[in-house]
């Protein structure tokens, strides 16, 4: 059930910005890692609105949700400031393994690509749980989270690597999850979507003064298996 990676859902525009919703799989623009890829956020935007566009801040391309892009250089640069200032409020959904804590906070550093320890705070929320009838392993049940997330800092793969070392790892990812559950999903449910949202942006505009909340609703897979795990959401979205 992936969304179409051509298709753009415009979450937003005026004469300085534009977000769209990411489909899962969908790379922000090309480089050397993207092989034989054919569309791009990039890309599809720029053609969507017939102008050059900018990627103000990245997602990974298994991960859904809003995408914000610059319309001019000026703009770029000033919601980078606020991005690099952790100005910018982003909350993510994301399903993962076991019973996550009410609430955390994930305070623990992480090393880049080059080797240098970084720290890397992440603040965690639990919407809600469910325990299936679904046999793992030893056990003749399986237990799931749905859970918010806000990271304090923006170190790649934050969140996914953050999952990981609390033991409750995302579903569907690699390298950072669990293969075991990861081939279950294979099994019980036919996909391999990685269940990490960017449910939504936070931000002062740098131009108009006045406060933008963007919103992205969830992918197709990802409602299915809210819906399948019995999970939905048990408690209300915080978006101060």
């Amino acid at each position: 059930m992936t969304e179409n990676p051509s298709a753009i859902n415009l979450l937003y525009l005026d004469s300085w910005f534009a977000a769209i919703n990411k489909p899962n799989g969908l790379t922000v623009h090309r480089s050397q890692a993207t092989g034989n890829v054919q569309h791009f956020a990039l890309q599809l935007l720029r053609d969507h609105l017939g102008r050059r566009v900018y990627p103000v801040h990245r997602l990974d391309s298994k991960t859904s949700g809003v995408l914000l892009f610059a319309l001019d250089t000026q703009s770029l640069r000033l919601m980078q400031e606020q991005f690099a200032g952790q100005q910018v409020d982003k909350t993510y959904h994301a399903i993962v393994r076991g019973f996550a804590p009410e609430e955390t906070v994930i305070d623990y550093p992480l090393v880049n690509e080059v080797g240098k320890q970084q720290d890397a705070v992440t603040e965690l929320r639990l919407l809600a749980k469910a325990e299936i009838d679904l046999p793992y392993g030893k056990f003749l049940t399986s237990r799931y989270s749905l859970v918010e997330l806000r990271p304090r800092t923006g170190r790649m793969h934050q969140i996914r690597r953050h999952l990981a070392h609390i033991n409750h790892p995302v579903i569907g990812d690699r390298p950072h999850g669990c293969n075991k559950q990861n081939r279950l999903f294979k099994a019980q449910f036919n996909t391999t979507e990685m269940m990490l949202h960017a449910r939504s942006l936070r931000f002062v505009h740098p131009v108009s003064g006045q406060v933008v909340f963007i919103k992205a609703d969830y992918q197709a897979t990802f409602r299915l298996l809210l819906t399948r795990l019995g999970l939905g959401e048990g408690k209300t979205e915080i978006t101060i």
